[in-house]
């Protein structure tokens, strides 16, 4: 067994998908009627199809998971962030942990919780 795609509830599918290309250079792979998988096995899901599933609402930033990205060049990831997306809601701006990993977290559009790192 293998985990192939992971799923995450979007109010609007294709200014997620727009965001997640912007910054990451996702692109798309299959577009099925509120479902999207983008490259790299991320999968959108438009909340009235999950939450229909569920039967349950939709907590956003609830701080359950995250989605975790490298990116060597991490100063340049963080101004593109504040360039493209200023209103951005972060967790924390660009940091540096004690062993030396360079570090941001923020929410997508969505209060999905990203953290991007320097590689380890």
């Amino acid at each position: 067994m293998k985990l192939k795609n992971i799923l995450i509830v979007v109010k609007e599918i294709e200014k997620s998908r727009q965001f997640y290309h912007d910054l990451f250079g996702l692109d798309l792979v299959l577009d099925n009627d509120g479902n999207m998988i983008l490259t790299e096995g991320l999968v959108l899901q438009e909340e009235k199809i999950w939450k229909k599933f569920l039967g349950k609402d939709i907590i956003p930033n609830s701080n359950s998971c995250e989605l975790y990205f490298e990116e060597q060049d991490i100063e340049a990831f963080a101004e593109k962030l504040e360039a493209l997306y200023p209103s951005t809601q972060y967790v924390n701006r660009l940091m540096t942990h004690t062993w030396g990993q360079k570090i941001i977290r923020f929410y997508d559009l969505d209060g999905n919780l990203i953290e991007v790192g320097t590689p380890m």
